[in-house]
């Protein structure tokens, strides 16, 4: 199914984000809360109302913290839309931009005009979900305490193979604080220097503290369309969509960690679009650490594996720079709302290309691409990843 065009995001907004608890006697929202918040924003933004979703689409991603089965449906109740079509994303970090793919494929197929994409989490207070059953049966039982433990092999492996230093990942922790003190809802307001970053302690070594994403609560939403019903001013067209799902390189009881899924989404959105690596104006890297947006840089076709060290050392990926990367600050400065958190950078991508970005705006931005990463597997390492490109005109 060609898609390139047919579809446009046209309305998106974030709720504010916090790192409030409960347990600390501040007043915290819950997920129900955030979700509902953002579908305000997002229909204000868009000059819309509930009433223009009926018999549409609604498209809904799983929070992390425990939620009922039910849980599209419910979300449709509580905002009291009756749409024809319900789907609910449970692939982690990927979620956002695999409810845009899916999206944009129910609206090409005719079965709806336009869907309401929502996602929140408040993650702060409420107990999470299982994600994966092979943590508790084979990893936690010998001391891999999670995705921390988990990057920090992959991150080893990569600076094993291809001799990625300290120095490289610290870059993009330091330009992406930059890009969030740009960012009015990003949740650090203070910067950040290199002696910072090489300071700051292991959490799982090599893995620092300033290498790993930083969870808040909060909400987010966007509205995609069919391109020809289009009234909206700024549209954001959806130029190629891509997704690869337990991806591996070489062996399967034995792949290699230091390649994603994201050789394989990119190429599809890429392909789909007509466009290379190089016709983007600025790279949106889903980001839960540091190694994993340097890798993306690879993996997305922007160098070469390998090289994703001496490509961000010898680039200036400042918004002003050759390749802009993560300008709102990304989920490592600016938040990361649970399992919503893929939104932080599809909708940073959606702001660019409106020219909405303020002080931060890549100028003359015309193309841009967004990745999703979800999940980790075990003995590999992505599960769910996916990727978009995104353009301001055909």
């Amino acid at each position: 199914m060609a898609i390139r065009g047919k579809t446009a995001i046209t309305a998106y907004a974030e709720t504010p984000v916090t790192r409030a608890k409960k347990e600390r006697g501040e007043p915290v929202l819950s997920f129900w809360e955030y979700i509902a918040w953002a579908c305000d924003l997002t229909l204000k933004n868009g000059g819309m109302s509930t009433k223009d979703f009926d018999n549409q689409g609604l498209a809904v991603v799983s929070p992390l913290v425990e939620h009922p089965l039910g849980f599209g449906c419910e979300i449709a109740e509580h905002l009291g839309i009756s749409p024809r079509w319900i789907v609910t994303s449970s692939h982690g970090g990927s979620s956002a931009v695999v409810v845009l793919e899916q999206s944009v494929a129910a609206i090409c197929s005719g079965m709806v005009d336009r869907v309401l994409c929502l996602g929140g989490d408040s993650v702060m207070s409420y107990r999470p979900m299982t994600l994966t059953q092979h943590r508790k049966d084979f990893e936690n039982p010998f001391g891999v305490m999670g995705p921390n433990s988990s990057f920090a092999m992959v991150m080893r492996k990569h600076s094993e193979l291809y001799g990625t230093q300290p120095e490289h990942t610290g870059k993009i922790a330091v330009v992406q604080r930059e890009h969030a003190l740009l960012n009015p809802n990003a949740i650090f307001k203070s910067g950040m220097t290199m002696e910072d970053y090489l300071k700051s302690r292991y959490i799982a070594e090599p893995i620092r503290m300033l290498d790993a994403v930083m969870p808040v609560n909060g909400g987010a939403g966007f509205v995609v369309e069919r391109s020809d019903l289009l009234s909206a001013e700024k549209p954001v067209y959806v130029l190629g969509v891509g997704e690869c799902d337990n991806y591996h390189t070489g062996p399967k009881n034995l792949p290699d960690i230091t390649y994603t899924g994201i050789t394989e989404s990119a190429r599809y959105a890429l392909d789909e679009s007509n466009l290379k690596p190089k016709d983007m104006s600025f790279f949106e890297p889903y980001d839960d650490y540091t190694i994993a947006v340097l890798m993306q840089i690879e993996d997305a076709g922007f160098c070469k594996k390998g090289e994703g060290g001496k490509f961000v050392e010898e680039t200036d990926i400042s918004f002003e720079g050759g390749l802009p990367i993560n300008t709102g600050g990304g989920q490592l400065s600016a938040g990361q709302p649970g399992l919503a958190g893929g939104f932080v950078n599809l909708i940073e991508g959606v702001r660019q290309l409106r020219e909405e970005g303020g002080a931060r705006q890549v100028k003359g931005a015309k193309y841009g691409m967004v990745t999703g990463l979800g999940n980790l597997q075990y003995a590999k390492n992505l599960a769910f990843t996916s990727a978009a490109v995104l353009g301001k005109e055909l």
